[in-house]
C-alpha cells in the first residue's frame, strides 16, 4: 500500500474535499460501508481510488473512525506574515480569527470549521506553542484545513499591533472582561483574539486588542471551549457585519 502522508477520514471530511479534488492525491473505500458512496465522485474527480478492507482502512486511518473512507492528501499550506498583508490590504471587510496558544489540534481543526463556516479570510497562529496541521487538526476540520489559510507569525503581539496600525479592530476574549461579547460592535475590519484553553490570553496579547469582551455564561460552568467561543465569536460577527 501506498505512503499515505497526510490523511483525511470520514464521509462528510471527504465530502466536504470533493470541492477541491486537485489536493486529493489517492482515495481507499471499504465495499458496503458509508464511505463507499463517494467513489463515482473520487473517480469523476480524476482521484486514483482503491478498494480496501475494514483492516487496511484501519490503519490508514490510525485506528480513528473513518466510516470506509480515507483519502491521502497533500500536506495543507501553512502561511506567513506575507500573506496577512496581502489579506489586510485586499479590502477593508476581513474577519479574521486570532488564535494564542492553541496547543489542541482538534481544537485547531473545529476553529478553523468555525473560520470558514463565517467567511473569515484567515486563522493566525503564533509559531511557537501553537497546534500544528496535524491530520487529526485536518479531519475535525472537515476539509477547513484547505480553504481557510492558516497563518503563522514569528511575533503574535506585534502582529495584532501591526493590524490595529491598519485599522483593524481587535477584540480580545477574557473571562473577566467586564462587557458583553453582545454589547461589543463588531464591524469589519475585524481580528477576534482568543486565548489558550488553560491559560487564556497572554498579558501582551491582552494589551495589544482594541478591548476585551466575555461570552456570557449562564450555566454552572465558568467558561466554553476555545473552539465553541470561535464559533459563538464568529458568528456575532458576522451577523453584525453581514
Amino acid at each position: 500500500m501506498a505512503d499515505k502522508g497526510q490523511v483525511v477520514y470520514g464521509v462528510h471530511s471527504a465530502a466536504a474535499l470533493l470541492a477541491s479534488p486537485e489536493y486529493i492525491t489517492q482515495a481507499w473505500f471499504e465495499r458496503g460501508s458509508p464511505g463507499a458512496a463517494l467513489e463515482t465522485g473520487l473517480r469523476a474527480a480524476g482521484v486514483a481510488v482503491t478498494a480496501g478492507s475494514r483492516a487496511q482502512l484501519d490503519q490508514l486511518a490510525g485506528g480513528e473512525r473513518h466510516q470506509g473512507i480515507v483519502l491521502a492528501l497533500k500536506p495543507p499550506r501553512e502561511y506567513n506574515e506575507a500573506h496577512l498583508k496581502d489579506l489586510v490590504a485586499a479590502g477593508d471587510d476581513v474577519l479574521l480569527l486570532v488564535l494564542d496558544q492553541v496547543q489542541d489540534p482538534r481544537n485547531l481543526g473545529a476553529c478553523l470549521r468555525a473560520a470558514d463556516g463565517a467567511g473569515a479570510a484567515a486563522v493566525v497562529v503564533p509559531k511557537d506553542r501553537a497546534a500544528r496541521l496535524t491530520p487529526v487538526a485536518a479531519k475535525t476540520a472537515s476539509g477547513a484545513a484547505y480553504s481557510v489559510p492558516l497563518i503563522r507569525v514569528t511575533n503574535l503581539a506585534r502582529s495584532l499591533r501591526w493590524l490595529g496600525d491598519e485599522g483593524v479592530h481587535r477584540v480580545g476574549f477574557a473571562d473577566d472582561a467586564e462587557q458583553s461579547l453582545y454589547g461589543v460592535a463588531l464591524r469589519l475590519p475585524l481580528a477576534l483574539v482568543l486565548g489558550s484553553e488553560g491559560e487564556g490570553l497572554r498579558r501582551l496579547t491582552r494589551e495589544s486588542c482594541d478591548e476585551l469582551a466575555a461570552i456570557p455564561m449562564h450555566g454552572s460552568v465558568a467558561s466554553l471551549n476555545v473552539a465553541v467561543a470561535a464559533g459563538v465569536a464568529l458568528f456575532e460577527a458576522r451577523r453584525q457585519s453581514p
